[in-house]
């Protein structure tokens, strides 16, 4: 939050035969080597290196899903009622959070204050603004889950400078505060001292004051925040434990309590260095806050979106068991090859998880033993990479895949290289009866926007790789360099691509605007394909990723961005940055098959024999009546899938289906008798990622294998959709005309005393559960703070007529008049009422168009034998 500157050869062979042929960043020049010895276990998971600073901003802000999906242990918030940011307070967001599986929410008591750094206006008015904030939290009866940051970094706010004089006030203020919060809230666990940086004298003097006087942190807590913390943290750590020890003091848990920098989160390949140290040793993390609140600290794309950096905290979030030791080539080295790794016996399953090196990499696996994982293994590694900040990333492709035989214990597996922005998980399984594994990336290319022809425009390098602290403060850029000055009639960026065949492919172009919504002219060998509208960013280097569809020929092409098109210069908003061009192959229509023993269970065990073969999977889960299993499912757009799987049931049976919270009504796969089944539910998910848990509703066992999603777009017909202009305005609210509206107007001013009606289409007149997905602006925030964006998210309520009214969260999304999809659940009590839209005490959002799509349309279920 505060800046400071402060196998063998042979299955090596099967898995790079299978590699998808991605180039982002050159080749490598020889593999890297990750010993794993499974046979060393160094303690039970701790999975706390995922916290966040600021990462909630309002009730759904990040969506529930996303905080589910990534399970942070710990969060620290704003000051009830606190004067620092404009949202993001403990009180407001704790209740989704703990709702979401999260542990503890800290408190900073010090963002009660309105000024960066803290308004010093003596102890006395501190404490009398904090007395509030503990007998508001006194009140509720999860009151032990809240822990208190009663200072920080005071080592430079209210204590800076030299510290010999410094420390006998800070003291006596500690002990004032200390006091005050074990008076209101006796179990109270305070963190402290939470300073800028790892200072081992001041640590010192204050745990022996803090001794002798029975004041002694519950949770200590330091930041690192400079790059070069991953090369000290761990020298930081163990020195700390050493002045523990010396003092004769029980060991505290510690919480880093800020750590990393704004090139490091969102990138997989830079999170996974810390996330691996900070779970070596067992301690708690929370990413700093650098960009704004309810964006799980640069990890999701709008609200309900991830992005490549979530999918990595998801994946340790799955961890379990004990973790292992992991040798890198260089330990505690910054920006090189770190990982960390996790061995679950009961599963019959070890997880490896690395990255930040461009190079290919063997993982060499010791310790398999044979009782546990038998003669051969079944390998599967996902990657999941930079998507940029506002770029949603899908469900980590299986980039390699192997059958493996295990010799003497050991195994060496292949992960691809290429890619130093990517983090890879390595699966690792006894293996099935049935088929080995199979790779499922599509091919892929990456082209960085520099290496192009660039004209009428320049070359800007946002990273110098000197390594220095004002590099790691810049948000990451692909390459290092980007294209900016795009202000010229003809300006234009160029690279020349190669496809293996004839087909269509995803271009994802990766650029930065600075808060406007851009355009540019799309050209393929100089023909004008169109115009790509590019979404509003944050700013000029806060990446985004757009993706539109293109069709190639196998062989050689030259694909273009321009400033002008057929219709002359699009003027000032195609001065957008550039950062790179991906390619990738589209082979059908979205489809994802979600291993469910990769997924999280309430109960249930884990099989590979016979029961896998029968549902037709490596793997089967065996639910007894009442467990479940979770899994995230992410779509590239609002719209119908079909959600499909198959089970065997010992009796009659029942699985139920509950999306983000919300049980299913119509999503029961009911089977009347023994044996196994087909079933397959078309529901309508928002774009993004959805929870989607599968319960035994029976009275009997059921195994279940797999789920598959697969995009069912001829279903979206059952949604309707309604211009706001074509509605009834009422109060202040007006159509307005836009660019970038869906009808060239859209209305605003909704909310305090303006409402929009509109009434329920022929489609949506029945009661029941749907979906209602509104394209939504708004730009409001705070401007007063050095480098925190203080974005405000505004709610609209929706009235049924004869009916009840639900609330919707809109984040903020940089403009007035550049329009986002957001899709939440609403349940509609009669056949026909209309929905009046607005906020009686509050602005909402600017709307283009409302949809009304009904959350199921189609449900079977037929024996497979």
């Amino acid at each position: 939050m505060r800046h400071r500157t402060l196998a063998s050869t042979a299955a090596v062979l099967l898995l790079l035969t299978a590699l998808s042929p991605t180039a982002v960043h050159g080749q490598p020049a020889a593999p890297e080597t990750l010993r794993v010895d499974l046979a060393s276990p160094m303690g039970a998971f701790h999975g706390g290196a995922t916290g966040i600073l600021y990462g909630l901003g309002d009730p759904g802000v990040p969506s529930r899903d996303l905080i589910a999906g990534m399970r942070p242990r710990t969060i620290s918030q704003k000051a009830p009622d606190g004067e620092q940011h404009p949202n993001g307070d403990a009180l407001v967001v704790a209740d989704d959070y703990f709702d979401a599986g999260g542990t503890d929410v800290h408190i900073y008591a010090q963002d009660v204050y309105s000024a960066w750094p803290y308004q010093n206006l003596g102890i006395d008015d501190y404490i009398a603004r904090l007395r509030p904030q503990l007998e508001k939290v006194a009140q509720r009866p999860d009151r032990d889950r809240f822990v208190w940051t009663i200072f920080n970094e005071p080592d430079w706010i209210w204590y800076g400078g030299d510290w010999a004089t410094k420390k006998e006030k800070f003291f006596a203020d500690w002990t004032t505060v200390y006091r005050l919060v074990k008076s209101v809230l006796p179990n109270a666990r305070i963190t402290g001292p939470g300073e800028t940086q790892y200072r081992a004298d001041h640590l010192r003097d204050l745990l022996t004051y803090a001794k002798a006087n029975d004041v002694l942190p519950d949770i200590v807590t330091w930041h690192e925040l400079g790059p070069d913390s991953l090369t000290t943290y761990r020298g930081h750590y163990e020195d700390y434990r050493n002045i523990e020890r010396s003092l004769g003091i029980t060991p505290r848990p510690i919480n880093i309590n800020e750590y990393s920098n704004r090139r490091d989160t969102s990138v997989p390949g830079q999170m996974i260095q810390w996330i691996t140290m900070l779970e070596e040793t067992k301690v708690d993390g929370q990413m700093a806050y650098w960009s704004m609140a309810g964006n799980l600290s640069d990890h999701t794309s709008r609200a309900g979106r991830a992005n490549g950096g979530w999918w990595l905290t998801k994946w340790y979030a799955d961890l379990s068991g004990d973790t292992v030791r992991v040798t890198p080539p260089k330990p505690s080295t910054r920006d090189t090859l770190q990982g960390l790794a996790a061995f679950d016996r009961d599963d019959a399953k070890a997880t490896v998880l690395l990255g930040g090196t461009e190079n290919a990499v063997e993982v060499e696996v010791t310790g398999l033993d044979r009782k546990v994982f038998g003669n051969q293994v079944d390998v599967r590694v996902a990657k999941t990479t930079w998507s940029g900040y506002e770029g949603d990333a899908q469900h980590p492709p299986v980039v390699a895949a192997s059958r493996v035989r295990v010799v003497d214990g050991k195994a060496k597996i292949a992960v691809p290289g290429g890619d130093r922005l990517a983090a890879y998980q390595v699966i690792i399984t006894r293996a099935g009866l049935g088929a080995p594994p199979a790779a499922n990336a599509p091919w892929q290319a990456s082209y960085e926007a520099e290496s192009g022809t660039v004209e009428n425009a320049r070359v800007v390098v946002q990273d110098d790789g000197s390594g220095s602290y004002d590099m790691a403060w810049r948000y990451t850029t692909s390459g290092r360099k980007d294209i900016g000055f795009m202000n010229n009639p003809d300006s234009r960026v160029t690279v020349d691509v190669e496809v293996p065949r004839d087909g269509t492919y995803r271009l994802g172009v990766f650029y930065g605007t600075n808060a406007f919504v851009g355009q540019q002219a799309l050209y393929v060998d100089d023909v004008h394909v169109g115009n790509l509208t590019l979404p509003a960013t944050l700013n000029w280097v806060y990446r985004g990723r757009h993706d539109t569809p293109i069709t190639l020929t196998a062989g050689k092409h030259r694909i273009s961005m321009r400033t002008s098109g057929p219709g002359g210069f699009l003027g000032g908003m195609s001065d957008v940055t550039l950062d790179r061009f991906d390619l990738t192959e589209i082979t059908g229509p979205d489809k994802t098959v979600y291993q469910l023993t990769d997924s999280r269970r309430s109960g249930g065990t884990v099989e590979r024999g016979a029961r896998a073969l029968q549902v037709a999977a490596p793997g089967a889960v065996v639910l007894n009546p009442g467990d479940a299993v979770t899994t995230y499912v992410s779509t590239t757009e609002d719209g119908y899938q079909s959600l499909s799987t198959t089970w065997l049931g010992v009796g009659a049976s029942k699985l139920g289906l509950t999306f983000s919270g919300r049980r299913v009504e119509g999503g029961d796969l009911t089977a009347g008798r023994a044996g196994v089944w087909s079933g397959s539910v078309t529901a309508h998910l928002k774009a993004g990622v959805t929870e989607v848990v599968l319960s035994n509703e029976g009275r009997t066992p059921l195994a279940v294998g797999t789920l598959t999603v697969v995009r069912d777009a001829p279903a979206d017909r059952h949604a309707a959709r309604v211009e706001a202009e074509a509605g009834q305005l009422a109060g202040g609210a007006a159509a307005t005309s836009g660019p970038w509206a869906s009808g060239g107007s859209y209305v605003g001013w909704v909310g305090n005393n303006g409402t929009l009606t509109v009434q329920r289409p022929e489609a949506a007149r029945k009661a029941g559960q749907y979906n209602l997905t509104i394209a939504y602006a708004q730009a409001e925030k705070n401007t007063g703070h050095p480098y925190n964006t203080d974005t405000i998210t505004r709610t609209l309520i929706a009235t049924e007529e004869g009916g009840q009214a639900t609330a919707a969260p809109y984040r903020h999304n940089y403009t007035w008049d550049g329009f986002w999809p957001e899709t939440s659940p609403i349940d509609l009590l009669t056949p026909g009422g209309a929905l009046t839209f607005g906020n009686a005490t509050a602005w909402g959002p600017n709307v283009d168009w409302i949809q009304l799509a009904p959350l199921v349309v189609a449900n079977t279920v037929k024996p497979r034998y």
